[in-house]
C-alpha cells in the first residue's frame, strides 16, 4: 500500500477526481493550502498599493492506493493535473505500513 500525496492547482481538482473515480480509486482527501515554488507566488492590490502576496493557493490531495494501483493512480493525477506550466504542483509516494477502517475494523487492503 501507498501514500500519494499532490499538490495541485485548484482548477484541476475536478479532472483529477473524475480520472481517479474511472479508475475506482474512491478515497481522496483534498485540503486547501498555500505555497511557493518556482512560482514565487504572485502580487496583489490592497487598499489601492501593491503588495506581494508570496503564497500561492493549491489543493493537497492524499490517496492511499493499493500497490497494484500505484502507476495507474500516479498517471491519472500527473496526466489530469499537468497544463505545461509553471505551478502545475508536485507528487509525493511513500509506503504505507498499515490502515485500518475504524468503522468495521478492516485492515490493510481491506480497509482501502
Amino acid at each position: 500500500m501507498h501514500m500519494i500525496e499532490a499538490v495541485i492547482k485548484p482548477s484541476s481538482l475536478d479532472g483529477v477526481k473524475a480520472k481517479l473515480t474511472d479508475l475506482g480509486i474512491l478515497g481522496v482527501t483534498a485540503i486547501e493550502v498555500k505555497g511557493f515554488g518556482k512560482q514565487k507566488g504572485h502580487t496583489g492590490r490592497y487598499r489601492g498599493g501593491r503588495m506581494d502576496v508570496g503564497f500561492v493557493p493549491k489543493v493537497l490531495l492524499k490517496i492511499a492506493v493499493k500497490s497494484e494501483d500505484l502507476d495507474k493512480a500516479i498517471e491519472a493525477v500527473t496526466g489530469a493535473a499537468r497544463s505545461g506550466q509553471v505551478g502545475d504542483g508536485k507528487l509525493f509516494v511513500y509506503q504505507l505500513d498499515k490502515v485500518v477502517r475504524i468503522r468495521t475494523g478492516e485492515s490493510d487492503n481491506d480497509a482501502l
